[in-house]
């Protein structure tokens, strides 16, 4: 794989898959081979923060998107929210780096469940903040209202209040990882990724290599499904793992 990251303290459940046994997080590592389906260059980021809010909205909502660098190499780096399949309730939180190339992807992806009392950390922001400001207008996209509301709560300045929550979970995994982990330099030689493909091209690349692109750069729906498929330019980082109820994770 492209990436490396630090393990210690996880589990390997297969060759790109790691298990947190306190936690049951899920983290993933995905080579795409295929043009990558972000939908703006990592330069233009408030086209591509736009775009993505958008993309996500179908499915849950993106909290943060951001362009950085990873050991050298420019990235995209972002958190979304969406519901938890197979619960009445409950939000799972994915915070991945992409490192796009002109041809293909890398991503490493870390997918945190909630656990404990759903709506907890969003019931103590509430008087910390007022009712009314709980859910304010998307602030890459303020007209976009998608399956989940952008909260208040989500805010990275809540996060050492709520320490175990998955959120804060998610958000300081990646943050740690994209200031750790290493690019192989052979990928990192590779020609840069500049833009999305134009639409003829995606047509084409389509057209020949039939599900390659089912692990989408820009999407993060926990689930995936034959029917999904026709959704995927609209699915956000690579598939997500199947749920924690199905990845078996022995305890510590």
């Amino acid at each position: 794989m492209p990436i490396s990251f630090e393990t210690g303290g996880l589990q390997q459940l297969d060759q790109n898959t790691w298990g947190d046994p306190k936690t049951r997080d899920i983290i993933t590592l995905t080579y795409i081979d295929a043009t990558p389906d972000l939908p703006a260059p990592l330069e233009d980021e408030d086209t591509l923060r736009r775009r993505l809010t958008e993309l996500q909205a179908e499915f849950g909502c993106l909290l943060e998107a951001h362009s950085i660098t990873v050991n050298g190499q420019p990235a995209l780096l972002r958190l979304e929210k969406f519901p938890l399949p197979d619960r009445e309730s409950g939000l799972g939180f994915t915070a991945g780096i992409v490192v796009p190339k002109a041809n293909c992807s890398a991503i490493l992806k870390i997918m945190c469940p909630e656990n404990g009392r759903p709506g907890a950390r969003e019931a103590a922001v509430v008087p910390k903040v007022g009712f009314p400001n709980m859910f304010p207008p998307h602030p890459y996209a303020p007209d976009v209202r998608g399956k989940l509301p952008y909260n208040a709560a989500d805010d990275m300045r809540w996060d050492s209040m709520f320490p175990g929550h998955a959120l804060t979970r998610a958000r300081a995994w990646i943050v740690n990882a994209s200031r750790t982990a290493k690019i192989d330099p052979r990928y990192a030689a590779l020609p840069a990724f500049t833009g999305p493909a134009p639409v003829s091209a995606k047509v084409g690349a389509g057209e020949t290599s039939g599900s390659a692109s089912s692990s989408s750069s820009t999407s993060v729906t926990p689930t995936t499904t034959p029917s999904d498929s026709a959704a995927t330019e609209a699915m956000p980082i690579a598939s997500a793992p199947a749920s924690p109820e199905t990845m078996p994770i022995p305890k510590a």
